[in-house]
């Protein structure tokens, strides 16, 4: 049965919302939706904020330009990061392994699909992929530095 839970404190700036959805690959993968869409939604705010007080007017078609913004910047880094996280888990629980080939497979699936998913073009789509990779591969080793 799908529940929410909700915890955090005053004194450091982590919140953590879990959403049990029955499944661990649907658990993070709303998960990371969750959680990027909030920072890029959060990103476009603030960016239409600077842009609406440097001008020094606000109407009511700015505010309704910033809102579809902000849902659509949510929506479209969410679905990205929901995807990713649940390429790399996919990979995880295929080889059977937690390494950083996952992040690595990971990245160029999602590359390859949100590029296919705006592009015909198969360089492109081969490029984006091999970015994805590159991306999250390296984003994988510098966790470990740290």
């Amino acid at each position: 049965m799908p529940g929410s839970m909700f915890s955090g404190s005053v004194t450091t700036p982590k919140v953590d919302v879990a959403i049990d959805m029955g499944n661990p690959f649907l658990n993070l993968t709303v998960d990371g939706f969750l959680k990027i869409g909030a920072v890029a939604a959060t990103r476009a705010a603030a960016e239409d904020a600077y842009h609406v007080l440097r001008k020094g007017n606000i109407s009511q078609h700015n505010f309704t330009h910033t809102l579809k913004k902000i849902c659509k910047e949510g929506a479209y880094w969410g679905t990205v990061a929901g995807v990713y996280v649940g390429m790399e888990y996919g990979a995880e629980r295929i080889r059977g392994t937690r390494d950083w080939k996952n992040a690595m497979m990971g990245g160029a699936v999602t590359g390859a699909l949100v590029s296919a998913a705006s592009s015909n073009n198969k360089d492109k789509i081969v490029m984006d992929a091999i970015t994805g990779c590159a991306v999250a591969t390296a984003a994988e080793f510098l966790n470990y530095l740290v």
